[in-house]
């Protein structure tokens, strides 16, 4: 052991003293003990007594003890005490010296003793102290991935929730973009517009993961693969409302018909719909009523009013959450790859390459539009009995020749109306013939109601036995015809007394004319003059096989109103088609239908409605959650009203993140092309 440097001589000095007092004293008799110890068991291994000197020849042999067993483990023993006690004084004075060399060295902490023993438990307390160590760094461990997982988890809670306002914030949008008015000149593009519903900056950020956004996402009718969206929203009356059915006033098998072209539809769960929403107990041909639904477990009742959902389907004999829905799970109007693998995984499906989208898709109880004309005022009323005043009403709004010729048309008729045939109505109605005026089917009533009119006719017109005449028009006689259809008024011929003459007036309107002309008509006047109608069908976004049910619709028609493309190959808008379609009348100027034709589906569609669906998604500009809500906002209420919303988050995100959002601002997202 090196010593330490010493301070001074004096402390040399008495350091050498004490080694050397320790050298005489100690020293000597550490040696004596050991020798005596060894000498010992020298004589035990002889079988001498300690009595006898070593110096002492060995005379004779040593007797032989070693077969006794006891001798021999006395002998042993005696051995191994006398050896372990030879040990013990070494270490014993070995330690004395070094304590003594340390306090004589300026206590330097002595060295342990390089003697090594056979204690069992040697390490002992090294395993146990191992082991803790083990178990701390465990614990220390599982406590830093707890924490690590609870700040994750925290980041990811407050990204959610960033998500679902990013989402929420989107439904606010669009509702206050339906409830602003709109501009002539620039329409708000509802149908599909990238750069006002996808990608929309909410919260914007410098980290990319914390750059919120929201995006409206809804289906290509027309693409039945499934594997293209837009952005936009839903206009419910591009599905057949069934709550709207009852006010067609169709004959039974007409409304069945209704139904019966959607896929996975029967006779059977068509009656029973149309039973559970009727307000009867009177059982169709196929249908079911209380009757049937008393029998099941555990037993119920039908509604007979109004669904308040398309769940509420669920209830009705022979519908299926498999028909209901189909088979997009996730409802994101992609045909995934899971919903195209037959069995291997669900949804059940027929691996076709299609996307059967289920009922919801073609099916609604919220569609309704705004029947006010373009400028929020009423419309005028075509069948309004004053034929002076509908003349006074028709005339800024129209010109002198359009409110000439309907007046004339009121009271003459059309002389070149083709007779509509048997459309499926179960109340009568007016084809717009000439030979079959409008009547209520009591010929007395009839005349009360025309001397009516005659006299409200003179008291408008003034002097008494003076007649009531516009543009040289005689109206004391009254109007003898309705208007079943404005359709009607389009390509007519009316022969009318103008001027004490007889004229041939045509009309204003033609089917291969300005467009334009036949929408402010439409706009301006109407046969129904109530504040909405519910339940037509827009034909701009119906699927085909809701048209298909339309009392009559033909096939080559349906398929030309859905070969017409509203969204290009390349993802953008045809914005153009958008504004022209905003009336039905476009199927007339474009030849894909008849006057006839029009006039038949007149009462069962439309080029607009006013209630909207949307799917709505709150996301991040990468990773990070996506948040999905599905809304149901009117706008014909001021404000517009959000009617319905549902959380389809746990139906999982749907879209990938770097699919919403665009790589630069003029881009469309990949999902909406």
């Amino acid at each position: 052991m090196k010593r330490p440097a010493f301070i001074d001589r004096e402390s040399h000095r008495r350091a050498g003293a004490a080694r050397a007092v320790f050298d005489q004293s100690v020293w000597p008799l550490r040696l004596k003990v050991i020798a005596n110890c060894k000498l010992r068991i020298a004589n035990c291994k002889l079988g001498k007594s300690d009595a006898e000197t070593p110096t002492q020849p060995h005379t004779r042999k040593p007797p032989d003890i070693w077969a006794s067993p006891k001798v021999r483990s006395d002998s042993t023993l005696s051995i191994c005490n006398l050896q372990f006690a030879i040990r013990n004084l070494q270490s014993l004075f070995f330690s004395n010296e070094l304590s003594v060399s340390g306090r004589m060295d300026g206590g330097v902490k002595p060295r342990r003793s390089l003697t090594t023993t056979n204690d069992p438990r040697r390490g002992t307390v090294l395993i146990v102290i191992l082991v803790l160590i083990v178990m701390l760094a465990l614990a220390a461990y599982t406590f830093s991935e707890t924490m690590i997982v609870e700040n994750e988890s925290s980041e990811f809670a407050l990204r959610g929730a960033q998500a679902r306002a990013a989402a929420e914030s989107g439904i606010e949008f669009v509702a206050a973009a339906l409830g602003a008015a709109e501009d002539p000149e620039a329409p708000l593009n509802l149908y599909h517009d990238t750069a006002t519903f996808a990608g929309v900056l909410v919260a914007d950020n410098a980290v990319e993961t914390a750059r919120s956004r929201f995006t409206l996402v809804a289906p290509l009718e027309s693409d039945a693969t499934g594997t293209r969206v837009r952005a936009g929203l839903i206009d419910e009356s591009a599905r057949l409302n069934l709550n709207a059915i009852e006010s067609f006033e169709l004959e039974e098998d007409a409304s069945r018909i209704l139904l019966v072209n959607i896929p996975g539809m029967t006779d059977e769960i068509a009656d029973a719909i149309l039973d559970w929403v009727d307000a009867d107990d009177t059982q169709r041909t196929y249908g079911a009523e209380s009757g049937t639904y008393e029998s099941f477990t555990p037993p119920y009742m039908a509604a007979n009013a109004p669904l308040e959902s398309l769940d509420e389907l669920l209830l009705v004999q022979g519908v299926t959450p498999q028909l209901l829905y189909g088979e997009d799970a996730n409802r994101n109007g992609l045909l995934d790859p899971n919903e195209n693998d037959g069995e291997a995984q669900l949804p059940l499906d027929n691996a076709d390459g299609l996307l059967d989208p289920g009922w919801s898709a073609y099916l609604t109880v919220h569609s309704r539009e705004s029947n006010l004309g373009a400028d929020g005022a009423e419309k005028i009323e075509i069948n309004n009995g004053v034929l002076a005043d509908l003349y006074d009403q028709l005339q800024p709004e129209l010109g002198d020749a359009a409110a000439l010729f309907i007046t004339a048309y009121r009271i003459y008729g059309a002389t070149n109306l083709e007779p509509l045939p048997t459309s499926g109505t179960s109340g009568s109605s007016s084809s717009g013939d000439d030979s079959a005026p409008s009547t209520t089917g009591d010929a007395q009533t009839d005349e009360s109601l025309q001397r009516m009119a005659q006299g409200l006719a003179r008291a408008v017109g003034g002097a008494e036995g003076q007649p009531v005449t516009r543009a040289g028009l005689d109206l004391t006689q009254g109007a003898q015809q309705d208007v079943a259809s404005l359709y009607e008024l389009i390509d007519a011929e009316v022969v009318a007394t103008i001027n004490e003459e007889e004229q041939t007036l045509k009309s204003p309107w033609s089917s291969t004319g300005d467009l334009e002309a036949i929408k402010q008509l439409f706009d301006n006047v109407g046969t129904n003059i109530a504040p909405t109608i519910e339940g037509r069908i827009n034909i701009n976004q119906a699927r085909r096989e809701v048209l298909l049910g339309l009392p009559g619709m033909t096939d080559a028609v349906a398929d030309s109103i859905v070969n017409s493309q509203l969204v290009a190959e390349d993802g953008t808008a045809n914005t153009d088609e958008l504004e022209r379609r905003s009336s039905s009348a476009w199927l007339l100027t474009d030849g894909i239908a008849n006057v006839t034709t029009m006039r038949m589906l007149d009462p069962y569609i439309t080029g607009r409605g006013d209630v909207f669906r949307l799917q709505v998604l709150g996301h991040f500009d990468r990773r990070g959650p996506i948040v999905r809500i599905e809304a149901v906002i009117d706008r014909i209420e001021s404000p517009p009203r959000v009617i319905s919303r549902r959380d389809l988050t746990k139906l999982g995100p749907g879209y990938r993140t770097e699919w919403l959002v665009p790589a630069d601002t003029t881009a469309a997202p990949a999902a909406v092309r």
